[in-house]
C-alpha cells in the first residue's frame, strides 16, 4: 500500500494493535495520543489517512473532525473514526461533523484493513 496513516488513539493496545495490522499491510504508521493538539499534528504530518478516535484526553474526536473539516488542507483528508460507544447518537454527531467512515470497537482486523483500504483506494482516485 505504501501510505501514511495517523493513528489518534491513547489506548496502548489498540496502537499496537493498529500499528502492526497497517505495517504488515506496508502502510508508514504514526501515532498520536493526545487530542488537545492532534489537528495540528496531522497537518504537519499529512497523512493520507487519519485514524482517529472519539474519546481522547484534551479534546474529542469530534472537535478534531470538525476543526479539520473546517480547514481547506485537510477538509477533503479520509477520516476513519473509531469509538467504544456504538450508539446512534455518535454515528449521527460524526456523520454531521464530515466522518468518512465510522467504525466501532471492537472490531475485527478484517474489517479494519476493508476501511482502510477502501478509504485510501477513494482519496487517491479522486479528482
Amino acid at each position: 500500500m505504501g501510505k501514511h496513516v495517523l493513528l489518534v488513539e491513547d489506548e496502548l493496545n489498540i496502537i499496537e494493535a493498529m500499528r502492526f495490522l497497517l505495517s504488515r499491510e506496508g502502510c508508514t504508521v504514526d501515532t498520536h495520543g493526545n487530542g488537545t493538539d492532534a489537528a495540528q499534528v496531522i497537518r504537519s504530518l499529512k497523512p493520507d489517512l487519519v485514524v482517529l478516535d472519539v474519546m481522547l484526553p484534551g479534546k474529542s474526536g469530534f472537535d478534531i473532525l470538525e476543526e479539520l473539516r473546517a480547514d481547506t488542507e485537510t477538509a477533503a483528508l479520509p477520516v476513519l473514526m473509531l469509538t467504544a460507544r456504538g450508539q446512534s447518537r455518535d454515528r449521527e454527531m460524526a456523520e454531521k461533523a464530515g466522518v468518512s467512515r465510522f467504525m466501532t470497537k471492537p472490531f475485527s482486523n478484517a474489517e479494519v484493513l476493508t476501511a482502510v483500504r477502501d478509504l485510501l483506494y477513494v482519496h487517491q482516485h479522486k479528482g
